[in-house]
């Protein structure tokens, strides 16, 4: 199941903090941030629905992020 994100994540930099706090969480998926598109997009392609901790983990670490429908 693939999940996409609208983040307010700006920068390489701002990937490299998330790195291993989204490691931990989704060890069992796939995930990458496209920078180039207008919403940062956060995309999570797993067999788990981790939507509310994906949004959490981002709005603890000061990020905005909601899901797309």
């Amino acid at each position: 199941m693939i999940h996409v994100f609208k983040t307010s994540v700006e920068t390489r930099q701002d990937i490299g903090k998330l790195t291993s706090r989204l490691n931990g969480l989704l060890k069992q998926a796939k995930w990458n941030f496209d920078l180039d598109d207008c919403d940062r997009i956060l995309r999570v392609d797993g067999t788990m629905d981790l939507v509310h901790p994906v949004i959490r983990l981002l709005q603890d670490m000061g990020y905005d992020c909601e899901e797309l429908g």
